[in-house]
């Protein structure tokens, strides 16, 4: 058995804290351990390991921690650009390591923090992970037990949304999404909902015609064997009926796919970058400073990450 590797992420954030929630709540149950700069864990039970592989001999109550040197001290809610380099340090040694362990979880950063600090050249934690892994496209899922949804377009604004939205964009989202499901979530013949852009998925072109670019790539595809569905209608696509009828939907902007996960999975969804040659899973929130060192933050999301990281790893064979 291989553990989880999580990052600490931005550390005067509420990572750390639900680290040793998540440790708290899972035991051995779900072998993960932090790297981490030990200092910023004043207080919590530790057991500092020197491999991955020693954080399945640690005691329940105790969190493994993987030392890595911060120049900073960590106060809650307080960031220090010292800190930002010891982040993305922390980002590249997980990469590293990930033939040693069934996944990595990755603990919420703050792009800002690392840009003033350390110059980070990188939009966010995705980009920066698949420069490391050498990847040119990768998809990001946000996953629940109840619903998966892959947006095509991500952070741009909806009126950027058609002409970002290209056949060649929407394919490989489409193909790189159908891959994951068969690999990583042991789905055999996986089933893929697509939503049109418009409202009624354009009623015919009477509600716009974005969908005579969906509808050829969706034709396309299904002659390679995969079974597809839509474009649909995405006001019909998310309830608890719908949902049966497939594995994943695919979404063509941001809100189109996050409204509806969380609104259902508010607290457990968890974010899953796809295309990766390792797994990948993350949290479905922020660094959180404003409650940060307080004890109120809420760790389902994390544990839910945790837990999908495992999973997609025995899947994947890494267990």
């Amino acid at each position: 058995m291989k553990p989880v590797a999580l990052t600490c992420g931005e550390p005067v954030g509420i990572g750390l804290e639900l680290a040793v929630k998540a440790r708290a709540a899972l035991g051995t149950t779900l072998p993960f351990f932090l790297i981490a700069d030990p200092r910023h864990l004043a207080g919590a039970r530790i057991a500092e390991i020197t491999t991955p592989a020693d954080a399945l001999g640690i005691a329940a109550d105790t969190l493994p921690v993987l030392p890595h040197a911060f120049a900073g001290d960590a106060v809650p809610g307080q960031p220090d650009p010292a800190n930002a380099a010891g982040v993305i340090e922390v980002i590249a040694r997980a990469v590293a390591m990930a033939d040693q362990v069934s996944g990595i979880c990755t603990a919420p950063i703050n792009k800002k923090v690392l840009k003033d600090g350390a110059g980070f050249a990188y939009p966010g934690h995705t980009e920066y992970l698949a420069a490391l892994a050498g990847v040119d496209r990768v998809v990001m899922m946000l996953a629940s037990p109840e619903l998966r949804v892959v947006p095509a377009t991500i952070h741009i604004a909806l009126s950027e949304v058609p002409s970002a939205l290209t056949p060649d964009l929407l394919e490989a989202t489409i193909r790189i999404t159908h891959a994951a499901l068969i690999r990583d979530f042991g789905i055999v013949s996986p089933r893929i909902a697509v939503a049109g852009m418009n409202p009624h998925a354009g009623e015919g072109g009477t509600m716009g015609r974005d969908e005579e670019k969906i509808i050829p790539v969706l034709d396309a595809l299904r002659a390679c064997g995969m079974t597809l569905s839509g474009p649909l209608p995405a006001d019909t696509m998310f309830h608890a009926a719908a949902r049966t009828r497939y594995d994943a939907a695919i979404c063509m902007y941001h809100d189109q796919a996050l409204i509806p996960i969380k609104t259902i999975a508010f607290d457990d969804g968890v974010n899953v970058t796809l295309g990766l040659p390792f797994i990948r899973t993350s949290p479905d929130h922020g660094t959180a400073f404003d409650i940060a060192g307080r004890g109120i933050a809420n760790p389902s999301s994390l544990i839910a990450a945790l837990r999908m990281a495992a999973e997609m790893g025995a899947a994947r064979g890494n267990d």
